[in-house]
């Protein structure tokens, strides 16, 4: 990895350990939030009892948790460019008595794992941040088993996941919000249509599919979706804290406003749309 990519790398660690107890704080709600894409990554991978996986971007435990209870004669190997992240999923090991998984701290661009060790690989919402993705299809390529499988989730597009874009919108109407560079890392990175797919196949991998799935998120209140949104996202966060405390009141305002017109039955429910990308060696 050059020198500006390994840049972005360490800052996003650094971002990653920041925020990580605010995912756990959250982490019932997002579990149940993302176990969906989850949940497909599991189906699409078609866990054996002793499988050996590589789950990447692990973060709190997940997927990894729940495919170390299928592959029961298994090892799961969780792995995370973030420490704190990680101590949070291994005490969580502990609690349940999970023991046929392994956490590792690990850039996905250059996995500490031999060629050819895993018999399946999975990835839940992390690819869209990695700064290399070709370097990152490469290497889970390389430590792939022939005829293994792995299987990513990512972010469709922003206009189906109003749970991320509705905030932005309010912010942008209030603080100026620089524009990424093209390609770099962030939430909608992957959405584009077949974006995943030939990224897989250029990596060596066959039978590559790509798949939509749409799903909602349940944030109860609009006081509830503020309180998720300045707490775990990185971005929001440092936004708001560049702002005067006025326009911060100013922001919440209309945040409230915005969602509370949105409100089912007395609840804010919100949309999410995801990809899973599933292939073979």
């Amino acid at each position: 990895m050059d020198e500006q990519l390994q840049t972005i790398s360490d800052e996003q660690k650094e971002t990653w350990n920041k925020v990580a107890y605010s995912w756990k704080k959250w982490d019932e709600f997002t579990m149940n939030f993302l176990r969906p894409m989850g949940d497909a990554i599991i189906k699409a991978l078609d866990i054996k009892t002793n499988d050996v996986t590589l789950d990447i971007a692990s973060g709190t435990g997940e997927p990894a948790f729940s495919i170390a209870a299928i592959a029961e004669g298994g090892k799961v190997h969780a792995t995370d460019l973030s420490e704190e992240m990680l101590a949070i999923a291994q005490a969580y090991a502990q609690e349940r008595d999970i023991n046929n998984i392994e956490f590792k701290v690990a850039d996905v661009s250059n996995l500490p794992f031999s060629d050819n060790f895993f018999d399946k690989i999975s990835c839940r919402m992390g690819f869209m941040f990695f700064p290399d993705m070709q370097l990152a299809a490469k290497e889970i390529f390389r430590v792939c088993k022939n005829g293994g499988k792995m299987a990513v989730s990512v972010w469709a597009g922003a206009e189906n996941n109003d749970w991320s874009t509705t905030i932005t919108k309010v912010l942008s109407k209030h603080i100026e919000i620089p524009r990424p560079p093209v390609n770099a890392p962030g939430m909608f990175r992957c959405a584009a249509p077949g974006l995943m797919k030939q990224l897989f196949e250029d990596a060596g991998f066959k039978n590559v599919n790509e798949e939509t799935i749409a799903s909602t998120v349940d944030f109860e209140t609009a006081e509830n979706y503020w309180l998720n949104r300045t707490e775990m996202s990185e971005p929001v966060v440092n936004l708001l804290t560049k702002a005067s405390e006025e326009t911060r009141k100013k922001i919440k305002a209309d945040l409230l406003a915005d969602c509370n017109g949105r409100l089912t039955y007395g609840r804010l429910i919100m949309n999410c749309s995801a990809l899973i990308i599933s292939a073979e060696k």
